[in-house]
């Protein structure tokens, strides 16, 4: 079984809203909760890592676990200052409960609810045959490419080009050290697919 990593420490700061977008309702329930319930719903996945704001983690099991009939594990860990920190608390707290380093982790967005069943099996199956895998989409728009002032200064190719997503899986050996590289040499990569492509 995979473990799982849900990250949703951020503060909905681009939104506007005086609380973080993971929170708001999407239909009946937070968006969050969606999110949650797919990876419940997804037999490849043994258990979960919830990342969220330090100062919500009691609110938070009260408000988005209340209710919840969950039969995998769900902790609870405090999340950091950045989405890679956070990511990084989730890994720690999955290191110190394991026993193969070889195990397969996915990673996800919280606020990222549609994401299906079936994506999740594809990505956790493509990390154990490969190390990692990613979902991604093919781009479909026209890209352009500029410099420091704006101006075009040509037309990409989009047949080589595709829109990283999440789930983001990986051997758990190659997250946490390429992770930990990073930390080492103070990158920030806007992913973390980026963080092991760096390796």
């Amino acid at each position: 079984m995979a473990h799982a990593v849900i990250v949703a420490g951020g503060a909905g700061l681009r939104m506007g809203r005086h609380r973080p977008k993971q929170y708001l309702e999407l239909g009946d329930r937070p968006i969050l909760r969606h999110t949650l319930d797919a990876f419940l719903n997804c037999p490849a996945v043994g258990d979960i890592r919830l990342v969220v704001p330090g100062s919500d983690i009691d609110f938070r099991r009260a408000h988005i676990l209340d209710g919840l009939d969950a039969e995998k594990p769900i902790r609870i860990v405090g999340g950091g200052i950045h989405r890679q920190d956070s990511v990084r608390n989730g890994l720690a707290d999955i290191q110190e409960a394991m026993g193969d380093p070889a195990a397969v982790v996915a990673i996800h967005d919280g606020v990222r609810p549609l994401v299906r069943v079936e994506d999740i099996e594809r990505c956790i199956a493509g990390a154990r045959t490969a190390g990692a895998c990613i979902l991604g989409v093919p781009a479909v728009d026209t890209l352009k490419t500029v410099d420091g002032s704006g101006h075009i200064r040509g037309t990409m190719a989009r047949e080589s080009v595709w829109y990283a997503q999440t789930p983001q899986a990986f051997h758990f050996n190659i997250i946490w050290d390429a992770h930990d590289a990073a930390l080492e040499e103070g990158i920030t990569g806007t992913d973390d697919a980026a963080l092991v492509e760096r390796m």
